[in-house]
């Protein structure tokens, strides 16, 4: 009797163990990819190489610096958020197939800081079809906000609101000669369409408008066309090398018009690399000055990368601390139990929320982001300038 008590006994022990296995393989069985009891997994598909890399190393500094910061407090529901990178080469044929690695073979629960119009463009299908989101993609792109697109949520401002900051300004210095450089490719003319419509609502004809292949440096043909127009500004939509290159080779003809580009070169990396020739070259950016810390979202920028030899303050690091400051608030929001339509959902209960000073703003029908665009100057001694 004592025998088949203890058989009892333990034949009880191995259901209650059966059960206890069964609830753990369903609940594992139905876990969303990229959540683990400790951690959030988010993924990030970048141009770590090619002509982008300076400014997406910049982005990431910044967003990883506040990523450690909220893990250092105990992270999203008591889960830590790591983030799994992988180089696109900034290359749009490559990106899809990046991102989907990211989904399929590292588990990401969502997408985070791509950087480029038409890499972001290229991965679309793939999170469309694998139903994940991406927050926080470094474009201002219209196609980025509308028509809104489920899977997208842009943080910062669009390319046209920035050309609509630039063109009155530059009419406000007395300027009505202006000639357009930009790249040939999704992004370029996203940007020419922009400084077109701003022209126009100011009653002015561009004097001249040319393009460069994607990824030239070379330049000669571009500063030849503009320059025999006799711009008194010229509105570059390039990217970094591009940027870079046409500057140095207009200024070697000897002209001197105002050089002004959009927010995407707006990285230490393109001051730099322009050297002596950044003296005056006007720069948009969507993000507030991040050299002082005249507002609580800049006052915590500066605490949070206090002491990182990782991290420099910039415009480009302040961009991807507050892209990833929207995805904390959104994954707060998911709640405990986080599914990617949960934080689609929490993503978008945030209307015009105040992320210290800066609102951004979305809904079901709605990816705004946020509206902040200033213009600065590269001075003498290699900095932005107000």
């Amino acid at each position: 009797m004592e025998g088949e008590g203890v058989h009892n006994m333990v034949g009880r022990l191995l259901c209650r163990l059966a059960a206890t296995l069964a609830l753990v393989l369903a609940g594992s069985a139905h876990a969303e990819p990229g959540i683990t009891p400790n951690s959030i997994v988010i993924g990030q598909a970048a141009g770590f190489t090619g002509s982008v890399a300076g400014t997406v190393k910049e982005l990431t500094a910044g967003a990883q610096a506040y990523f450690d910061y909220v893990n250092a407090k105990g992270g999203i529901h008591g889960r830590k958020i790591r983030l799994e990178s992988m180089d696109d080469g900034f290359d749009p044929k490559r990106t899809p197939d990046v991102v989907k690695k990211l989904i399929e073979e590292k588990n990401v629960f969502a997408m985070f800081l791509a950087r480029g119009t038409p890499t972001t463009e290229a991965a679309y299908a793939v999170l469309e079809k694998a139903q994940v989101p991406l927050i926080g993609p470094s474009t201002g792109a219209m196609s980025m906000y509308d028509p809104p697109r489920k899977y997208i949520f842009p943080v910062r401002a669009s390319y046209h609101s920035e050309t609509f900051k630039i063109v009155p300004q530059l009419v406000n210095m007395g300027i009505n000669r202006i000639a357009i450089l930009y790249v040939d490719d999704s992004f370029g003319k996203d940007g020419l369409a922009g400084v077109q419509q701003a022209l126009k609502s100011a009653n002015l004809t561009p004097v001249a408008v040319v393009s460069h292949v994607r990824g030239a440096t070379k330049l000669d043909e571009s500063v030849a066309a503009i320059g025999k127009t006799d711009p008194q500004a010229i509105i570059m939509i390039t990217v970094l090398d591009a940027g870079v290159a046409f500057v140095k080779q207009m200024k070697k003809t000897g002209r001197g018009p105002v050089f002004i580009t959009l927010s995407n070169n707006s990285s230490n990396a393109f001051i730099k690399n322009l050297g002596e020739d950044g003296w005056g070259v006007a720069v948009s950016q969507v993000s507030p000055f991040p050299f002082s810390r005249t507002m609580p979202i800049t006052k915590e920028f500066h605490e949070v990368i206090k002491g990182r030899q990782d991290v420099a303050a910039s415009y480009s690091s302040m961009e991807g601390f507050i892209s990833a400051k929207v995805l904390v608030e959104g994954l707060k929001r998911a709640g405990p139990k986080p599914t990617r339509e949960k934080l689609i959902a929490g993503l978008e209960s945030m209307n015009k929320y105040d992320l210290g000073g800066v609102d951004v703003s979305y809904g079901p029908q709605l990816r705004a982001g946020t509206s902040f665009i200033d213009i600065t100057i590269i001075s003498k001694t290699g900095k932005f300038v107000r």
